[in-house]
Order: C-alpha cells, then sequence, then structure tokens
C-alpha cells in the first residue's frame, strides 16, 4: 500500500512537473506574428517608396481636331510598392497638334461602373479644351478597367493600388519628350474619387503639381467608402465585413489621407455644385478650411444648384478658371 501511494505520488510529481515546464516555456516563445501585407500602403511607407520611371508609348488614335489628337496610351506599374512585378495600364492622352512645349495634366477620374467605363470616361470633356488650350493631359484607366491587367483580389489593397498607378504614371513623365511635352510642368485634375487619389498623391509624394479638383472625396477612410455602400447590391454588407477584417489586423487611420493633408505643398483650385448629392458641399467646405489650416493654397469656388458634375450651372466657369489656374501656375 505504501508503495503504491509513493509510486502515485512520484507520478503526479512527475506529470506537474513536466505540466509546469510546458507552460514556462510555451510562456517564453515569441507569439506567432501574422503577415500584414497591407502595412506597404500605409502613407508613410508609400512616402518613403521610389516609384519607378516607366516608359509610356501609344497605341490607337481614338479621335483627331484639327487641334489635338486622341489616343490610346500605355505604362507599366509595380504590381505592389516594392514587386519587382509589373502590369500594363492603359489610358487616353489627348496630345495638342503643332510644335511646342506643352505642360502635361494627369487626370484623375471618379467611380464609373466596368460595364459602362470606356478611356476617357470622366475626364474627356474637360481634356478636350485643355488640349485645344495647349495642355497635354493623360487619364489613366486603373486596374481593371480598358486594356489594363487585373487589380488585386483584394478588396482594399485594389483601392490602395490607384495611387501607385498614379505616382508611377507621374514618375514617368519624362518619356513624353519626344511628343513636346514640358516635363518640368506638369498639374493634376481630380473629380469625385479621382480627388480623393490626387489629395492622397499630392499628400505622398511632396510635390508641388499645381491641382484642379471638382467634388473631390475628402472624408478620412474608411468613411470615403461606407458612404456609398448603398448603392451596391447588397448594401454594403460585403464591405462592411470585409472592413472588420482589415480594422482588426490595421490602424485605419495610417491608411486616411485626411490626416496628412499638411503634407501636400502644391496650390490647391477646388470647384462643388451646391446641389451635389454624391460629394455633399459640407465637405468640401470642410476640407477647404483644412487646407487653409495648413497654410496650403487654396481657390474656392461653389456654382448654386449645380450637381456632382457641376451641371447645368457650373461647368463652363469651371472650366475657364482652371485653364487660368494652369496657365499661372505652370
Amino acid at each position: 500500500m505504501r508503495k503504491t501511494v509513493i509510486i502515485s505520488l512520484s507520478i503526479i510529481v512527475f506529470l506537474a512537473g513536466a505540466v509546469g515546464s510546458f507552460i514556462y516555456f510555451k510562456s517564453r516563445q515569441k507569439p506567432k506574428e501574422i503577415p500584414k501585407p497591407l502595412l506597404k500602403y500605409t502613407f508613410e511607407n508609400l512616402k518613403n517608396t521610389k516609384f519607378p520611371e516607366s516608359k509610356i508609348t501609344f497605341g490607337e488614335k481614338i479621335d483627331e481636331t484639327n487641334d489635338y489628337v486622341s489616343q490610346i496610351f500605355y505604362f507599366e506599374v509595380p504590381e505592389k510598392p516594392d514587386s519587382l512585378n509589373f502590369l500594363k495600364i492603359s489610358g487616353l492622352a489627348n496630345i495638342p497638334k503643332g510644335e511646342g512645349n506643352y505642360p502635361v495634366i494627369v487626370m484623375f477620374r471618379g467611380y464609373i461602373p466596368k460595364e459602362t467605363y470606356k478611356p476617357g470616361a470622366g475626364t474627356q470633356p474637360s481634356a478636350k479644351v485643355l488640349a485645344k488650350n495647349g495642355f497635354i493631359t493623360l487619364a489613366p484607366d486603373f486596374l481593371g478597367y480598358g486594356e489594363s491587367a487585373s487589380p488585386s483580389a483584394t478588396l482594399f489593397e485594389d483601392r490602395f493600388q490607384t495611387y501607385v498607378t498614379a505616382l508611377t504614371l507621374l514618375s514617368s513623365i519624362s518619356s513624353l519628350k519626344n511628343i513636346g511635352a514640358d516635363i518640368a510642368k506638369i498639374g493634376i485634375w481630380g473629380h469625385s474619387n479621382g480627388g480623393h487619389i490626387a489629395l492622397s498623391t499630392l499628400a505622398i509624394s511632396g510635390v508641388n503639381y499645381p491641382t484642379v479638383l471638382w467634388a473631390p472625396v475628402s472624408k478620412p477612410f474608411p468613411y470615403s467608402i461606407l458612404f456609398y455602400t448603398d448603392e451596391t447590391d447588397d448594401h454594403g454588407k460585403a464591405i462592411r465585413k470585409s472592413l472588420a477584417i482589415f480594422e482588426k489586423d490595421y490602424d485605419s487611420e495610417l491608411f486616411s489621407p485626411a490626416n496628412y493633408h499638411n503634407w501636400i505643398k502644391a496650390p490647391i483650385q477646388i470647384h462643388q455644385g451646391t446641389a451635389d448629392e454624391e460629394v455633399l458641399p459640407f465637405w468640401t467646405d470642410e476640407l477647404v478650411n483644412t487646407l487653409k489650416e495648413d497654410n496650403i493654397d487654396v481657390s474656392y469656388f461653389k456654382y448654386p444648384r449645380a450637381d456632382h458634375n457641376l451641371l447645368p450651372s457650373g461647368w463652363n466657369d469651371a472650366v475657364l478658371r482652371e485653364i487660368e489656374f494652369f496657365k499661372e501656375e505652370l
């Protein structure tokens, strides 16, 4: 009996020691790190990324007038900020006729459904007028549109890839010397979500690209996405689910351009319709106040009864003002 008790106690002591050792060594192990591939898209990390210069080439001629030629163009962008794998991007260029040193305006459109999209949609009406007035315009299609490669299948990464596209295109303007571009004179034009891309690009690059914005989406990420979720078939259910997963792993503040407006070094001209239901006028009022607080040179024009496209009462005045702005600043 006594021998049995001693054996049982020995087993208990051994097991207790083993469990204790397991807990001790387990506690000293480093927790397994969760991969966070999207961290490369934070504004801080993008600011420290060198975007490559791509060769801009030209394809099919879409239109020709006495003043300019409209032509498809192509360039390549890194699949990810640090990637050696490159993806094709297409877009629409407008090139003035005749010899000259033409400033270049890079144009970023707002959201357009892929089913109805064609190159130049959202930018071409203004681009034509700019081209008539001696500006080369470049409007990238972005990944997934036109003849461009497919974007990332990750919901938010495809959004962040638009910054990579924009910054790579701006780094590639030097390849336009042979068509009469003045590569020292580069401006930006953005409408709606293209305004969001423009503001992000200005902050990340820190370069003095004189910029015109029409009704820019300026609310902080991710509200800038959530506001529009009622327009999706599932009323935003999938987006909200993906966002919940994203915010478990990432601090969304690090991806929001609204936190980095003070990095902007360029003059900005902003146009807003008071009847706009896509970008609420008070958003733009708040943006202008914030930019002015950051000592950014801003001029602001509001158009009574004008909608998201500055119709019916603002379009002509806005175009005339942007031409004057670019001629003064470039």
